[in-house]
């Protein structure tokens, strides 16, 4: 029977690459979704690296992961139980069993199957053999020996040769799923373009792996995932941390402010100031502070001399920043401070997302310290809250802090590349040279903001500092009636950003028996869960939140138009916390999960079909 009679269509597939972290999941991962990408399928990803640097070979702390989910619709995240898993040791299989769809292919390299593997990931038998993979399509196959014998002829060590074990594995896998070879040859040219030796080795392992799935019977039948229909455009597959550079990088373009940014390398936020440093053509002042405190008080500098000045961390690194945080606020000056979020508290799980800092970027400073807060809900929007946080900190002359989450920063998906033409004007409140007017601290009537006044401008000299300042002259000042002054005008300001911002959107029935609200890197899993409950015609709607200091004006009217409202985060509760000191009429409820984790459409189904047969009961 030929190709194409045994191919079968599918909507959509999720598929993980799992092994140990030297194993190259991320590099096969990130191949298949590219390729997946030019032939036209939407897609999300997920890496999900170990805590560890290097744990120990075969062992289940150590096991690395890449999950792509790729479909003809639009992809919202990286799906939940996996259709086909990849796994390269017996430890990776343990720790991933559990994602797979029953039914669902499992291939593995069956050379790794041994006695002191299955010891190490804590094995009592071959699960090869034992019968616990009954329930699972299991293609076994010699990974190891296969890779090793297609570069006999380059003279290679067996541990060199097992180097591209993972391009064996693509090679099933591409072949699984009908992509193009040759289009995945052409991003490894790409990537090993300056080392043509390795290039060609893994293209010789990428066609063995292609060829061994085209003999063997046990392939069964092929996939294929037909192209999505997506609005014209020039596409990239871009994780967050990448569009949270891009779109930092398009403000200062359209602002007519040179970016600097000041970072200290955390994880997982350090590809922002990696991707930052590849664009000094662009304009990007790039500086590695020593440490986290440096970083902040570089941008601040920075910002005082009129730039827009970035700095970006993870949690712990924010802890550091807070009192910086303090003196840009008191200084009423620009700066965008862009948490990536991790597993915490302190080290915690440095490569695991969640998002347990927002109580932190809402009121983690000494003093009365408002700033604004925001968060990105995708790894491509990444691009668009970053920009507009550079508008709203410039328009505006106070801090915002954008959260985003490891989820976002290191995931991927499908990005539209605008034209900076096409993106909102951002208007800095300059002051011009030899103003008899200036002063420090006047204020626009309207949105309260003072004007930004460069250092060395003819006729703008002023004091600046940490000190209190008296309103409109900006003398150092203990006055306690000018204190509450300025602490109530600096409060409102952050207040009245709301007048700018957009009323909150819901998806889905504006009243109705249940609202979901989420913010952050969950909307995808919250949204795919909604949208199948409406499908099936239950009274639910949907509130994502991406602005939260200030509110959009209507959450008060949105979150009281439901008979009950639920809170979904992946912390312990701290949105809903916020919502209930701000709306303390409205009962919240609150669904959470702390496991370095995703939400998964099947639990928050669960859910919210419970909740909504409590309303009916």
């Amino acid at each position: 029977m030929s190709k194409e009679q045994t191919s079968k269509v599918r909507e959509s597939v999720v598929i993980k690459f799992v092994g140990d972290s030297g194993d190259g999941m991320q590099l096969a991962g990130t191949l298949f979704s590219d390729t997946a990408a030019v032939l036209g399928n939407d897609l999300f990803t997920f890496p999900d690296y170990p805590a560890e640097i290097r744990a120990p070979h075969n062992t289940l702390a150590g096991v690395s992961g890449f999950q792509v989910q790729i479909g003809r619709e639009k992809i919202f995240f990286s799906g939940d139980l996996c259709d086909v898993l990849v796994a390269m040791n017996p430890a990776s299989l343990k720790t991933n069993l559990k994602w797979v769809k029953p039914g669902g292919t499992i291939i593995v390299d069956s050379d790794a199957f041994n006695e002191k593997a299955f010891e190490k990931s804590g094995y009592q038998s071959n699960p090869l053999e034992d019968g616990s993979l009954d329930s699972y399509k299991v293609i076994p196959a010699p990974i190891s020996s296969f890779t090793r014998s297609s570069l006999a002829h380059c003279n290679l060590s067996g541990k060199s040769a097992d180097r591209s074990r993972n391009m064996f594995a693509l090679g099933i896998v591409i072949f699984l799923f009908g992509q193009d070879i040759e289009t995945t040859f052409k991003f490894l040219g790409r990537k090993f373009k300056n080392n043509p030796s390795v290039r060609e080795i893994n293209k010789i392992v990428l066609s063995a792996g292609y060829n061994f799935a085209e003999t063997i019977e046990a392939i069964g039948p092929t996939y294929k995932v037909p192209p999505a229909t997506l609005k014209k455009g020039t596409y990239r597959n871009i994780s967050g941390n990448v569009a949270t550079a891009w779109g930092l990088l398009a403000a200062s373009e359209r602002s007519g402010r040179p970016i600097f940014l000041g970072s200290y390398p955390i994880t997982p936020a350090t590809e922002i100031l990696m991707e930052m440093t590849n664009n000094k053509s662009l304009g990007a002042k790039v500086f590695q502070a020593e440490d986290e405190i440096a970083g902040i008080c570089s941008a601040i500098g920075a910002s005082f001399s009129g730039s827009l000045a970035v700095t970006t961390t993870s949690g712990p690194g924010l802890s550091l920043k807070s009192e910086a945080i303090g003196l840009a606020v008191m200084t009423e000056l620009p700066i965008v401070i862009v948490n990536v979020q991790r597993a915490g508290p302190s080290t915690g799980m440095p490569t695991k997302s969640e998002q347990s800092d927002l109580l932190q970027a809402l009121y983690g400073r000494n003093g009365e310290c408002p700033v604004i807060v925001m968060s990105a809900s995708t790894p491509a929007n990444c691009f668009y809250y970053a920009y507009e946080a550079a508008k709203l900190s410039m328009e505006h002359m106070t801090p915002v802090i954008l959260l985003t989450d490891g989820y976002l920063g290191n995931g991927s998906e499908l990005f539209r590349i605008p034209r900076v033409s096409e993106l909102p004007e951002i208007k800095p409140p300059m002051a011009q040279p030899n103003d008899a007017t200036y002063k420090p601290y006047k204020r626009d009537p309207e949105t309260l903001v003072r004007q930004w006044a460069i250092p060395g401008t003819e006729g703008l000299r002023h004091r600046i500092g940490g000190l209190e300042k008296t309103d409109i002259y900006g003398a150092v000042s203990t006055d306690p009636i000018n204190h509450q002054a300025m602490v109530n005008i600096r409060e409102e300001k952050v207040r009245k950003v709301a007048e700018h911002i957009p009323l909150q959107k819901i998806h889905g029935d504006t009243t109705g028996d249940l609202l979901v609200v989420s913010w952050g890197g969950t909307e995808g899993s919250v949204k795919t869960a909604v949208r199948e409950m409406q499908k099936e015609g239950k009274k639910i709607g949907h509130a994502h939140f991406n602005h939260i200091m200030p509110l959009p004006r209507n959450t008060r009217n949105v979150l009281g138009s439901y008979s009950k409202v639920v809170v979904c985060e992946l912390n312990n509760g701290q949105f809903v916390k916020y919502l209930r000191s701000e709306f303390p009429e409205i009962p919240c409820l609150q669904y959470n999960k702390i496991q370095g984790l995703p939400f998964f459409t099947g639990e928050l189904v669960e859910k919210f079909n419970q909740l909504i047969r409590e309303v009916q009961s």
